[in-house]
């Protein structure tokens, strides 16, 4: 899926399956460069296309917004939702659009059964991520060459058996599709393998215990408003070196307080939109490969918006002229 801007600010997608299968339409000299070395689409906070707008405010929020919740619901809930909601497309047509990194933010609700657990983003979502991760393994058997990053991050109300449902609903959904953690492989390796998934797993004490499991990729998150704020940050955050392995560079921008006040008719995609050709603009700009100043994993809120995903998988050829 793709999609464009109205003349209103409004996003529209659109029919385009262009990426769908970019991994293994890459440069086959590019097949033998390990995945942290690529430059890789990611969706910051993937699932809020489909946050609950009669869930409650999740437990990690103010209690001030937590008590406002419960008095004038009518009021608060519509609020949260259009300022916490970051992108549009399902997780099916992010990977049709070319995405091969998701935010899986998970939680266990209160007043949620037992093992129900839902994705979060200050409210809770519609769907299962037992149902999500079902869908994602149906859509990599369609696309046999394709490997995804499934990060496990920002657990709420999870209890230590709670952990160990998760891992095993992850073990028994994607079976041999999973790559164990170790060096990071090439798609080349991946292929030869059978092996579609990594996941990275934002709690160290189950990391320990499951090989399947990745530990936290580090992600760049600027916290702030405005793109040229945010630019600099990440270029601050390139100056002092780039991590290891996979890593993320997140040009999400994050309303504030302030910010929600000012602009009370607004909404976290009115922000966002205008400043996606600065952002694009950075992007194209940046190299994926082993340097200190590289990038890898970029991560984005609207996917569909615009050219981003594009954008982000053309920086590759700039691996095949060094």
């Amino acid at each position: 899926m793709g999609g464009q801007l109205s003349a209103s600010g409004s996003f529209q997608s659109l029919p385009c399956t262009t990426n769908a299968d970019w991994m293994s339409a890459l440069c086959p000299l590019l097949w033998d460069v390990p995945l942290h070395h690529l430059s890789i689409p990611g969706s910051h906070d993937t699932m809020t296309y489909c946050l609950n707008k009669n869930s409650p405010i999740s437990q990690t929020q103010s209690r001030l917004l937590q008590l406002l919740d419960k008095v004038l619901p009518c009021v608060t809930r519509p609020l949260v939702l259009k300022w916490s909601t970051t992108q549009v497309l399902n997780v099916t047509e992010q990977l049709d659009a070319g995405v091969r990194y998701l935010d899986l933010r998970i939680a266990h609700m209160l007043v949620g059964s037992e093992k129900n657990l839902h994705f979060v983003h200050m409210v809770y979502t519609t769907v299962l991520v037992e149902d999500t991760l079902t869908e994602i393994s149906e859509w990599l058997e369609s696309h046999p060459r394709e490997v995804v990053i499934l990060a496990c991050r920002n657990f709420e109300g999870m209890t230590e058996d709670l952990h160990e449902y998760l891992v095993a609903c992850i073990k028994n959904i994607f079976g041999d599709m999973l790559c164990p953690r170790g060096e990071v492989p090439t798609l080349r390796q991946l292929w030869a393998r059978g092996q579609q998934v990594i996941v990275s797993y934002e709690e160290a004490s189950v990391v320990s215990r499951h090989a399947e499991l990745w530990p936290g990729i580090p992600y760049w998150w600027g916290d702030q408003v405005k793109a040229q704020e945010l630019i600099r940050y990440l270029e601050r955050m390139k100056s002092c070196g780039r991590p290891g392995g996979l890593f993320v560079a997140g040009i999400n921008l994050t309303e504030n307080l302030a910010y929600v006040l000012g602009h009370p008719s607004e909404s976290l995609q009115k922000m966002t939109l205008p400043s996606l050709p600065c952002l694009r603009a950075w992007v194209r700009e940046q190299c994926p490969g082993p340097g200190a100043r590289c990038t890898n994993v970029i991560a984005g809120d609207f996917i569909g918006a615009d050219s981003f995903v594009g954008d982000v998988v053309g920086l590759n050829a700039k691996l095949l002229h060094r």
